[in-house]
């Protein structure tokens, strides 16, 4: 039978799974880290339904529509405000459908339901909103106020420490929230230790909490035109961010939800402030339950070097997606990118990584099990168990399904924390036992002298590939799809990850492989 690890066996209990990706700003064009960011969320979105096929997957996206930087960019552009938003909002959507991104909702901050929405909460907190004169250092690029301690002087210049963006003395008339009195609920809810993921993160976001303050939660419109209006006040626009995280509650269906909170908030590293300490004493002053766990993800940095317009090193997804395919860059992205810490993207090793498991640790394999000197009919044998007994004395076999074995628990506790990374290390350590056991066994000479062991080597190898190709699905779902179908695999749920001579309750009738000549994926050239 199937062993699914005590630590996700209460997906069964679930109804729904609620996963968000940040609203990604429109004032440039995605690129790689945009993407990363939807396929943590999809590789999730994925394995739950995997997990559970009839939970209901609410997975939301989309894009961040308001405020200055919009406004400057439109103008830079010498078009509308208005077109230049459904733009770069459709090079999103195309972008994330291009990489199979399975979202089920994405969101505009400038369709009307949300500004309706944004309204609502807006009365929500009414009571924690005074008007007044507010006046402190501005970063206009990060479009945020800044205290005191979050600036520093570099070449005599004020500049923002966490963003190194200018900031300017600024004062304005405009609403304001205190968020110190909210501090003791903000540790409560830290005080779970899963709460925010990675540890490392938890740690950060523990710190700031000791340093509350008054913010702006608009700005005069003379200013920023380019928002929603303040209710009742149309001299003032809604705060950028308050207006972007508002999107979360717009998505359920707010006021009227029934699936509030999300069970995962994926975000990067450089927005956690806001999702970890502005989202939830929102949430807290209106009300609301606050989300279950926000998983924070570092950045990518190119040949080691940090993305910028500025050196022309900024990746377009679609542009990499026609270099490496889109299968690739997906296992590229979630089999390199961890969350702790920056990855580096480089040609080269993509490369490197890429033809090393995808075309040789998985393709390959899959290729020899077709190879007509040792299966002419293209078969995928029958279970033998007389022959599983001869091999209990092979060294290879055995670590091999002591892998396969636990396979179904190790991924999927690994995938569960959104460590894809992990996973997919365990599915090709696994998958190159098998490479190495193949090649142990002869097939070639087995075909000449043992046919009925060959048909177990093969059967084995099969099973590999069956399994792997279903842990590989949440990863590149193109892809293990390829290899599924080849094998004539129809049931493809999580619970089918046990090899056949483990599960007494399975009888695996002896099947044909598609006689279509597939590649799973084409060795690229190395320069």
């Amino acid at each position: 039978m199937s062993r699914i690890s005590t630590s996700f066996k209460d997906v069964t209990k679930k109804t729904s799974y609620f996963i968000t990706t940040p609203i990604f700003y429109v004032n440039a064009s995605p690129h790689i880290g945009h993407l990363y960011s939807a396929l943590i969320a999809d590789a999730s979105a994925r394995f739950q339904k995997l997990l559970n096929p009839s939970l209901n997957i609410i997975f939301s996206t989309g894009t961040d529509e308001h405020g200055l930087k919009v406004q400057k960019a439109a103008e830079n552009c010498k078009i509308s405000v208005k077109n230049y938003c459904t733009k770069i909002s459709s090079s999103y959507q195309t972008t994330f459908d291009k990489f199979d991104i399975s979202h089920t909702s994405f969101i505009r901050t400038t369709a009307e339901n949300h500004k309706n929405c944004v309204h609502y909460f807006w009365s929500k907190l009414q009571p924690h909103i005074r008007k007044g004169k507010y006046s402190g250092w501005y970063c206009t690029a990060d479009e945020t106020f800044l205290s005191q301690d979050q600036i520093e002087l570099v070449n005599n210049v004020r500049v923002s420490k966490e963003s190194g963006r200018q900031v300017e003395w600024a004062e304005e008339d405009n609403y304001k929230f205190d968020l110190r009195p909210f501090k003791h609920d903000l540790q409560c809810w830290l005080s779970k230790p899963d709460r925010i993921k990675p540890k490392v993160f938890h740690e950060i976001l523990n710190r700031e909490v000791n340093d509350l303050y008054d913010i702006s939660l608009s700005r005069p419109k003379s200013r920023v035109s380019w928002g929603i209006p303040v209710p009742r006040d149309d001299t003032q626009t809604v705060y950028v961010w308050l207006d972007a995280l508002v999107n979360y509650l717009t998505v359920s269906g707010y006021p009227d939800s029934k699936i509030w909170p999300p069970n995962v908030q994926v975000c990067g590293k450089d927005i956690l402030k806001f999702h970890g300490i502005l989202w939830p004493i929102f949430l807290i002053a209106a009300g609301l339950e606050l989300p279950k766990q926000i998983f924070v993800h570092s950045h990518w940095k190119v040949n080691d070097e940090k993305m910028s317009k500025t050196k022309g090193n900024v990746v377009d997804p679609i542009n990499a997606g026609c270099q490496y395919t889109e299968s690739g860059l997906r296992y590229f992205l979630l089999r390199e990118g961890t969350a702790h810490s920056d990855g580096n993207y480089s040609d080269l090793k993509i490369k490197r990584i890429l033809n090393a498991e995808l075309a040789d640790t998985l393709g390959n394999l899959l290729n020899r099990c077709c190879g007509k000197a040792i299966n002419p009919n293209l078969s995928y044998p029958k279970l033998d168990l007389l022959q599983i007994e001869r091999l209990l004395a092979d060294s290879y076999f055995i670590e091999l399904s002591k892998k396969l074995e636990v396979l179904a628990d190790i991924v999927g506790s690994h995938y569960e924390e959104l460590n894809f990374y992990k996973g997919i290390d365990e599915i090709i350590a696994t998958l190159q036992c098998c490479n190495r056991f193949f090649e142990y066994n002869k097939p070639w000479e087995l075909a000449k002298q043992d046919v009925n062991k060959l048909k177990c080597i093969l059967h084995i190898t099969m099973e590999t590939l069956r399994i792997s190709g279903l842990a590989l699905q949440p990863i590149v779902p193109v892809l293990a799809d390829q290899l599924l179908n080849k094998l004539n695999i129809n049931n493809r749920d999580w619970n089918q990850m046990t090899p056949t001579w483990k599960d007494e309750n399975r009888i695996v009738n002896p099947t044909n492989l598609k006689k279509d000549n597939i590649v799973l994926f084409k060795k690229l050239l190395i320069n």
